[in-house]
């Protein structure tokens, strides 16, 4: 009998285990003004000073503002846990938290006649606090992690779309490549991202909650522009475009192999 109750224990170890897995820390971060910005980090299993790391940032949606630094974990978290995916392609990854008051741009565009979002309309908008306070956590992590400045990424999804394409149209140096997911932005903004990002934007062209014509337009400015950009559109798939975003089969692959020349 005691050795069958150890064998039971032994198993619901080895089942709860994560194997040595990393698993994404909590931490907190004091911007130079404003809130204190909440978020979590992974760091891939081989860390060490010996080596630089890519960097990837993850802008949650309007639904997952929260002041309990959990759940902006929702949707994309376990594809970075994923044992797999982490010994294929090793990052530092940070899912910085909105509160629940705030967003990651200041305003949102207004709809017209047609049902689209005018997205002129906050072509001059100052950039939001809790984003800035997402650069600032990314200048500590340059400057105080083993972080490979050719390799930042930066993705998001719904709200954080939008400030997927805020940010790099705003730090247009500091990116290497950039998945807004069903965003959008004012196209001319993107005119000196589009000289040296990489993007890839996915969108639900059945989406009733962000209009696919802002990727749409993002997408036709970049490649006039001249950037390297791809635009993949999801028949029938309404505001959750990111699952079918996910579950592309060379979504890592593609973010991964991207690089800055200088």
């Amino acid at each position: 009998m005691k050795k069958w109750l150890l064998a039971i224990a032994l198993v619901g170890l080895i089942g709860s285990s994560t194997f040595g897995q990393q698993q994404f820390q909590k931490k907190n971060f004091v911007p130079a003004k404003g809130d204190t910005l909440r978020y979590q980090v992974l760091y891939p299993a081989s860390y060490s000073a010996e080596k630089k790391f890519p960097l990837v940032i993850f802008l949650h949606g309007m639904g997952e503002r929260a002041n309990d630094n959990m759940l902006q974990m929702k949707h994309g978290s376990r594809m970075f846990t994923n044992p797999v995916n982490m010994e294929k392609y090793p990052a530092i990854v940070l899912f910085p938290q909105c509160p629940t008051t705030s967003s990651w741009i200041k305003t949102f565009p207004q709809r017209n006649d047609n049902g689209d979002m005018d997205w002129s309309t906050i072509a001059n908008d100052s950039i939001a606090q809790p984003l800035q306070a997402v650069k600032e956590l990314i200048d500590s992590y340059v400057a105080n992690e083993k972080v490979d400045t050719k390799r930042i990424y930066i993705m998001g999804l719904s709200m954080g779309g939008m400030g997927t394409f805020d940010m790099v149209a705003r730090y247009p140096d500091l990116f290497a490549a950039a998945i807004p997911i069903c965003g959008g932005i004012y196209p001319p903004r993107l005119k000196e991202a589009a000289k040296t990002v990489k993007f890839r934007i996915y969108q639900g062209d059945a989406d009733q909650v962000v209009s696919c014509n802002g990727s749409r337009q993002a997408y036709l400015a970049l490649k006039e522009y001249g950037a390297t950009a791809s635009y993949v559109e999801f028949p029938g798939v309404e505001h959750n475009a990111w699952n079918p975003a996910f579950n592309q089969p060379d979504f890592f692959e593609w973010l991964f192999k991207q690089k800055r020349k200088k």
